[in-house]
């Protein structure tokens, strides 16, 4: 076991072990994004940084099938000057105003480093979760995997990314999304890579999976993707195929759930 579910596991209760928490008529969610853990201050300007916070909360509101509407803000920040935090204030506003979410409260320290922390209240009426997929369900995931590690590769050469990296800016997409969740089975996005995620995705639902196609190193462990997995039955192949090409989504139709077990063999990204 390690130690994140270590952790995880001393918490464990129905409500957890998911992107976000139901609860009635809301999903509540957080996600941490730390200086020198998820990047560094060479890679992405405070404006970035903002932003890429508040995009891989939403990301996981969108999975449950949770439109975000408030956010809580806590932040640890080193002694900034006032229009380093004026950057950083432009992104966590302009990326709440684009996904029409209010900003509500939260709590700010003193660090050495940048440290985000949010939790966001999201509305839902029929929840998406990790569970729900079935034997000979159809897996399938959003996009083009393997561009956030190549970006990370090459930041850590000492190059610069586009504005519209992946890295720099996950593309989400809410629309899809919402317009597919009565179709499908089970969802979650794709933060620690598709191997790691689809071992969590599997494992929750005492399932294996047949590979339909060989995916590459790049596609099963590029991390930070915040692509879309997700599960669906086969007779409605036809209906998100069709919903995907309305979006201009890429769908990659990888495998079935069956009978077993799949095991992760990659490194652990948080212990």
């Amino acid at each position: 076991m390690c130690k994140e579910d270590f952790i995880i596991k001393a918490f464990s209760n129905k409500l957890n072990g998911d992107d976000g928490a139901v609860l009635k008529k809301w999903c509540l969610s957080k996600d941490l994004f730390f200086e020198d853990v998820h990047f560094k201050r060479s890679w992405l300007n405070l404006e970035q940084i903002a932003t890429k916070a508040m995009l891989v909360n939403i990301s996981d509101a969108i999975v449950m099938n949770a439109v975000p509407k408030y956010a809580l803000l806590g932040l640890s920040l080193p002694n900034l000057s006032k229009k380093e935090i004026k950057n950083l204030q432009k992104g966590f506003l302009k990326t709440a105003k684009q996904f029409n979410i209010k900003i509500i409260g939260g709590d700010t320290i003193q660090s050495d480093k940048i440290g985000i922390s949010i939790t966001l209240i999201s509305k839902v009426k029929k929840p998406i979760f990790r569970t729900g997929l079935k034997k000979n369900d159809l897996l399938a995931f959003t996009g083009k995997l393997g561009q956030s590690l190549k970006g990370l590769k090459a930041l850590q050469k000492g190059k610069k990314l586009n504005k519209n990296h992946k890295f720099i800016k996950p593309k989400l997409h809410p629309k899809f999304f919402y317009e597919i969740a009565p179709k499908i089975s089970c969802a979650m996005d794709i933060s620690d890579g598709l191997s790691k995620d689809l071992s969590r995705l599997l494992k929750c639902n005492h399932l294996g999976v047949s590979l339909r196609k060989k995916l590459s190193k790049k596609e099963l462990y590029s991390g930070e993707e915040y692509e879309i997995l997700f599960g669906f039955p086969k007779k409605n192949k036809k209906a998100i195929k069709k919903i995907a090409k309305e979006y201009k989504i890429k769908l990659n139709i990888f495998g079935k759930a069956v009978k077993g077990k799949y095991e992760f063999s990659g490194r652990e990204h948080h212990f």
